[in-house]
């Protein structure tokens, strides 16, 4: 018999973005009972800056909390504080979403990509319109199939099934400037419609993801390529800002081949394919998930490889050996933006 799912929330709820009904915070994890997706399982779950939504395996999608940008899609402003269908994707097989700040993107089925919310940086990739979408519209810019979306805190990237990069939005644009001392930046970086990214024109992507002022990519040899902002240490790179995507040696993860990568606000999370867990970035609040000490023999093999960050060890990828071998699938879909968490797990059967 197959394992139920339920869904729980917990943390900061200012606009209902946990489901529950209403805007109280929540310090423990609360059961979602009342929420019907017409028996459907969920597949997968997403937030934003104060915006959730749930996606199920027929491609329904749901949404709720903070909507003052029509972030949810449902054609008004209005905040809402229960999971509801967005009906105006009712003709849609939704298969993924990536929210941002204060913006959703939304990839279909047949690779299509739809956003809303707002657009005050170019980030919904529909340069005709100047202000924000309230109901998901089409970005026909992108010519080729999508097959993955990701957003950050204003800007967004879509990879495509013969392995580009697009990027719009210019969240990333101020930083980008600061730090270029006056040299000219690469024009995806202040694009307000997808843009090619440069410098992966040798590699195949297979996956993105963003995080408030930086961006990965996946390629299909297991190698990851980080842009933007360093400011945390989360590019691994001696540079403030990298203009360009630049591959992270595989020699910190021990040479092995990268299977999934996760981004948070500012740190970073990849898994190998042998099941081995890394982690990187800003620390100061434990989301590293390991200490400043490092073992002797990890100790070798960053010296062997970047032994100029041995003094900033949160700046290099550092594997947590409790959770090596551990299935994202297996242990819950989440998503931690800010302050609030959604968490789908699986539940035994008696």
């Amino acid at each position: 018999m197959e394992a139920a799912r339920a869904l729980f929330a917990w943390g900061a709820n200012s606009y209902g973005q946990l489901g529950l009904g209403h805007k109280e915070d929540m310090l423990l994890p609360q059961s979602l009972k009342d929420f019907s997706c017409k028996h459907q399982s969920i597949k997968s779950i997403a937030g934003g800056g104060g915006h959730s939504v749930v996606i199920t395996d027929a491609g329904e999608l749901f949404v709720c909390g903070q909507n003052k940008e029509g972030q949810l899609g449902l054609n008004h402003t209005e905040d809402v504080l229960c999971f509801t269908s967005c009906t105006a994707l009712s003709s849609v097989c939704v298969i993924q979403v990536a929210c941002g700040w204060d913006f959703t993107i939304i990839l279909a089925g047949n690779g299509h990509v739809l956003s809303c919310g707002s657009n005050s940086f170019g980030q919904l990739g529909i340069p005709q319109t100047s202000g924000g979408c309230l109901s998901p519209q089409k970005i026909e810019s992108i010519m080729e199939k999508v097959v993955n979306v990701a957003a950050g805190l204003r800007h967004a990237l879509a990879a495509t099934e013969s392995g580009m990069v697009f990027q719009w939005g210019t969240g990333m644009a101020s930083r980008a400037n600061r730090a270029s001392q006056g040299k000219i930046i690469p024009p995806f970086l202040t694009a307000k419609e997808p843009c090619k990214l440069t410098g992966l024109e040798n590699v195949k992507v297979r996956r993105v993801t963003a995080s408030s002022y930086h961006s990965v990519s996946l390629t299909d040899e297991g190698e990851l390529c980080v842009w933007g902002s360093n400011k945390h240490g989360q590019l691994v790179s001696k540079e403030i800002f990298l203009a360009e995507p630049q591959k992270i040696d595989a020699h910190f993860f021990s040479g092995e081949k990268i299977g999934a990568v996760w981004s948070g606000w500012t740190h970073m999370v990849a898994q190998t394919e042998t099941g081995k867990v890394f982690t990187w970035g800003r620390a100061d609040y434990g989301q590293l998930g390991r200490s400043a000490a490092i073992h002797d023999g990890q100790r070798q093999e960053m010296q062997r490889s970047s032994e100029q960050h041995l003094e900033q060890l949160s700046n290099v990828p550092v594997s947590v050996p409790c959770l090596a071998g551990a299935s994202q699938n297996k242990i819950a879909f989440s998503h931690r933006s800010h302050n609030y968490c959604l968490s789908v797990v699986f539940l035994n059967p008696l």
